[in-house]
């Protein structure tokens, strides 16, 4: 692999999205829309409402960047860019990590914007902080991408690829705590949940909503979700094919 082979794949992914406002925004104003709209509909039960968003703000990021990286790539095979640019120097790891690179960036500020306007606008009282959560939000977004690009392979269309949103992402945030306590779960969907992400990311989340300072559980929780953006693109970069054909 070339950083600067890397590096312009980044600059080439950063520039298309410049010219899709629709991606942008889908990236940038989803999750702080979905924060919002979750203030106004629990207003009357605020205690519950700042204990539960720091998990979802690990959540929503893990959500969106999934469905844009997936799409994005999809749509790379389909027009035949994907199978120009491996034919030249770029490898397959160039590639996949060019995209994290540009992903990552839009996921940071995604991540900045969601959790800026819940504490300084809506006054979320999270006992962590900001920078625990950003950190917590930002590698959930990175984790949600990597699984976007590897399963890519899979999908022959952009319609397949937003197909795999309820039948992977939303089974985990059944069986990830946000609604039962995984402690609480069948013993089988127990185990289940010990091998998603988004199990993790939640538990992130919730350790941050409760204490004030890093604690071991928290870098382990995301030291586990870095684990699995890693292992993602890995898995990508063997199964990434060239074109759908």
């Amino acid at each position: 692999m070339s950083l600067k082979r890397m590096l312009a794949t980044g600059k080439r992914v950063l520039l298309q999205l410049k010219h899709d406002p629709r991606t942008v925004g889908l990236l940038l104003l989803v999750p702080t829309f979905l924060t919002v709209l979750l203030y106004f509909v629990m207003y009357r039960e605020r205690l519950a409402y700042d204990r539960v968003l720091p998990e979802l703000l690990a959540l929503f990021p893990y959500t969106t960047m999934f469905v844009v990286a997936s799409v994005a790539m999809v749509r790379e095979r389909t027009k035949g860019t994907l199978e120009r640019l491996m034919v030249s120097l770029i490898g397959k790891g160039d590639l996949l990590v060019g995209y994290a690179l540009a992903f990552g960036l839009m996921a940071l500020v995604q991540t900045f914007t969601a959790v800026a306007v819940s504490i300084y606008v809506l006054g979320v009282n999270i006992a962590g902080g900001m920078v625990p959560l950003l950190a917590t939000s930002f590698v959930d977004a990175v984790s949600g991408m990597a699984l976007g690009l590897m399963l890519s392979a899979f999908a022959t269309s952009e319609f397949q690829a937003v197909q795999f949103l309820p039948a992977v992402v939303l089974p985990q945030f059944l069986l990830c705590g946000l609604i039962v306590q995984r402690n609480q779960l069948p013993f089988g969907l127990h185990l289940i949940s010990d091998v998603l992400p988004l199990s993790y990311a939640a538990d992130a989340g919730l350790q941050v909503s409760r204490y004030a300072t890093w604690n071991s559980q928290l870098l382990s929780d995301l030291v586990v979700v870095g684990a699995f953006a890693l292992l993602s693109l890995g898995i990508g970069a063997v199964t990434l094919k060239r074109s759908n054909h």
